[in-house]
Order: C-alpha cells, then structure tokens, then sequence
C-alpha cells in the first residue's frame, strides 16, 4: 500500500497537520515511518477515513436520475451573452462550470449566490435547481 506523509494528507482531505495528528492519536489512523524517519499513513486506510467523513448537502431537488455524480454548490459566476451562458459553481471544495444557453439560466433562475445541483454524466454537466424553485 502506499504511504503518504501528514502534510500530505492533510492537503487530501482540506484539513491541518495538527487535524491528521489528532486522528492518529485518537485511533482514526495508524501512522508508521517511511525510511527517512518520516511519520507517514497508509493511503489506502487514508481514503476510508476521507470516505467515511465526506459529508455530502443533501441534494434538494428531489429527482429521480441515473446520473450518480451530484455535486450540491453555489453558484459564484455567471457570464453570459444573448446565447449561451458558462456558470461555476462552488461545490465543496470542487469548482465546477456549466456551459448552457442563456435561456435555461434565465429558466432556473440561476444567480451569484443562489443553490444549484451540478450533474455530471460522461462528459456532460447538467445543472439543476431544487423543485418547486421556478
């Protein structure tokens, strides 16, 4: 398995050095050193515990879909022509961008601040707004 540093999965996750250290001194993770004398965790045990801590916005639209890569955000950006319209999205800690018609921003209401449900299929990214919103 590999071994990553504490600085490093720190990084990973979006939390401090001293965040990992409590973990590993409260029993979350088990920490070893590499050969340079380095405390290091095992990465694969690392990506269970970032599993088990990913706390996800309940999606509020309240649809059905197969799509299964929802990301709940807010919209930070939307630059738009007569057109077409590219929004972001701040989902967590991910940036996500929308390239839409004007029209449908217009028809979800879409505007800085505003909550909306990024839908990512292949390569598609299909923005949603909660029901019951338009």
């Amino acid at each position: 398995m590999p071994h990553i540093r504490i600085r490093d999965a720190a990084l990973y996750l979006g939390v401090s050095d001293d965040t990992v250290r409590r973990w590993i001194e409260n029993g979350a993770l088990t920490s070893s050193r590499d050969e340079s004398g380095r405390s290091v965790v095992d990465g694969f045990e690392l990506a269970q515990l970032a599993q088990r801590n990913a706390i996800l916005p309940d999606d509020p639209s309240d649809v059905g879909r197969s799509a299964r890569n929802r990301f709940v955000g807010l919209v930070t950006n939307i630059v738009m022509d007569t057109v077409m319209a590219q929004v972001e999205l701040q989902c967590g800690p991910q940036r996500v961008v929308s390239l839409m018609s004007s029209e449908a921003v217009r028809e979800l209401g879409l505007e800085l601040g505003s909550v909306a449900v990024a839908v990512v299929k292949a390569t598609t990214v299909i923005v949603e707004t909660p029901a019951g919103r338009v």
